[in-house]
């Protein structure tokens, strides 16, 4: 893979004077100063006349009679930046295309990538500047930035996007639980589509899901497919199955993985969304898995979606999706010929069926562009907090999670908060999972006498495969659907996709179902006693065995 090194220089320049903004990219090597790809984007309006960027060694100025009017773009060399971001510079220092105008360069300004700094002078008088790493930790590919006086308010990497936080009013919301009613809500929707739908899906392995998307195609629908290039564990042989499926019946199915061309923009692709006909938008915390969606009446993973009925709305997660869908780092997916059948699945009895109401409020949450929102939603929290998820990882030994933390503080002063995590063993049969998270929990309420309550689920008395949600209702008023997992990595380098909705309606819906699997989990703790899986191998092996030995004794007779 091709190292990128790159150093932007972002300064808002207002009637004549900076000051603003401020956005440094590099490659963390000190032995590679002047990388191809560098470039500095300044940013504001007026004229560019006596203005200079210098590194303290080499440095550059405009044509006479140069002005800006927003963004200008300064690359080292154009071909290389368009190689990497996809469009080409406004300048360019080292005049490697006739198409892009020249800076006026004197020495050579070299910017290393792991100690340097850059000047911005007007005149003789220094109007702005940034070292690093004194102002900033360089790292290779990250884009570093200046907001509200603020540096580096979320890592941010080449090709990721910047969208910032929107609410829409008066959205249609049809409220859906999974394993109960997810999978009619679904297919409802994608058959409701006629001209559009676009995916993105960390996983996909249903076949059934793959069936009604390929019927929309075959009503006229276009239909793309994002997935996840390299999930964890690689792609299953089901998915690249699905793969192949769809694209024999016309439907454009690609990942994001990173390339020789571009590195993967999102450490995952983790979001669990679909646009349908830029007026619909269905999204989750769950994969489109058989445990995901499953066929009512069979037994399924806990999880909460929407689907949200408003052209504003869709067309934002539409700009989203359409982004992403967009780079070097985007690439078909191969598929292969294989069958793929849908695996065994107990019998379940349902309970919810879904809630749609009228006149909701959504506010999108995307990692890890506005993940912050929330932060801020349980830090507003006055009465309630009700947290459901797979699982929650703090930051260290000694750091807390930064949601976690902030449900606890809340708990102190006076909020009561309630907090549910899954009990399938690969989240407890760790020294430092779920089951101990709870343990911490309710120590620190034990500790400080808070309102403050930790359970595991009870996995066979709610007749679940696992709980694999990542929801918080918050007063009664609002609730969060989302793909956001509680660990350091997913708010901040994934893609992730969810909304806050505030209706009385449909927060009180998952509020019942929320009761309904809190009510059945352990008050103490403790996990509900599950076949012990060692036993289950040795079991196995003994009767591999045995049966090895039947064999040979039945070959020499």
């Amino acid at each position: 893979m091709r190292r990128i090194a790159a150093i932007i220089l972002l300064l808002c320049l207002l009637a004549g004077t900076a000051g603003g903004i401020l956005i440094v990219e590099f490659c963390p090597d000190p032995y590679r100063p002047g990388d191809p790809d560098e470039y500095l984007v300044l940013e504001g309006e007026g004229s560019l006349d006596r203005f200079v960027v210098s590194d303290g060694k080499g440095g550059f100025r405009f044509p006479p009679g140069t002005r800006i009017n927003g963004r200008l773009v300064i690359a080292r060399n154009s071909i290389a930046f368009e190689q990497t971001h996809g469009y080409l510079p406004d300048f360019e220092i080292e005049g490697r295309m006739a198409a892009v105008p020249d800076v006026v360069s004197s020495g050579n300004l070299l910017m290393a990538n792991q100690a340097d700094a850059l000047y911005l002078y007007h005149g003789a008088t220094l109007i702005q500047q940034v070292a690093w790493p004194a102002d900033v930790r360089p790292r290779e590919g990250q884009v570093h930035y200046l907001e509200d006086g603020v540096w580096d308010p979320r890592p941010f990497f080449i090709g990721q996007s910047r969208f910032s936080s929107a609410t829409f009013d008066d959205v249609t919301v049809t409220a859906f639980v999974a394993p109960d009613c997810a999978y009619d809500v679904f297919s409802a929707a994608v058959a409701s589509a006629e001209r559009e739908i676009l995916v993105n899906v960390y996983e996909f392995t249903d076949p059934e899901m793959a069936a009604d998307l390929i019927r929309a195609r075959e009503r006229g629908a276009a239909v793309t497919v994002l997935l996840e290039g390299g999930p964890v564990g690689g792609i299953p042989p089901e998915e690249r199955a699905i793969a192949g499926i769809l694209n024999r019946s016309g439907i454009v199915v690609l990942s994001m993985t990173t390339t020789d061309a571009a590195h993967a923009k999102y450490r995952y692709d983790h979001a669990k969304y679909v646009v349908i006909d830029a007026r619909t938008v269905l999204i989750g915390s769950e994969n489109f898995k058989p445990g995901g969606y499953p066929a009512p009446g069979l037994q399924g993973n806990r999880g909460w979606g929407a689907c949200l009925d408003d052209p504003k709305l869709a067309a934002y997660f539409r700009e989203v999706l359409l982004f992403d869908l967009s780079g070097g780092d985007i690439v078909p997916l191969e598929g292969t010929t294989a069958d793929v059948r849908m695996p065994y699945a107990p019998a379940y009895t349902v309970e919810f069926t879904p809630c749609r109401a009228e006149g909701a409020r959504v506010t999108p949450v995307l990692s890890p562009d506005t993940s912050a929102l929330i932060l801020r939603l349980i830090e507003g929290a006055g009465e309630s907090i009700a947290i459901e998820q797979a699982y929650i990882t703090n930051e260290t030994t000694y750091e807390l999670n930064p949601y976690l933390a902030a449900a606890i503080d809340a708990s102190r002063r006076g909020v009561a908060v309630r907090v549910l995590l899954d009990a399938c063993w690969f989240n407890i049969e760790d020294d430092a999972d779920n089951d101990e998270m709870v343990d911490l929990i309710n120590r620190i309420a034990a500790a400080e006498g808070l309102p403050l309550e930790a359970r595991i689920v009870d996995l066979t008395a709610n007749n679940l495969a696992k709980v694999h949600n990542k929801g918080v209702i918050v007063d009664g008023r609002a609730v969060l659907v989302s793909s956001i997992n509680w660990n350091a990595n997913s708010p901040a380098f994934n893609r992730e996709a969810g909304v806050i909705i505030e209706h009385p309606d449909i927060t009180a819906y998952f509020a019942r179902v929320f009761a309904d699997d809190w009510d059945a989990a352990a008050a103490d703790g403790t996990v509900a006693e599950g076949p012990d899986r060692l036993k289950m191998v040795a079991a196995a092996c003994i009767l591999a065995a045995l049966m090895g030995l039947y064999i040979y004794r039945r070959r020499r007779t």
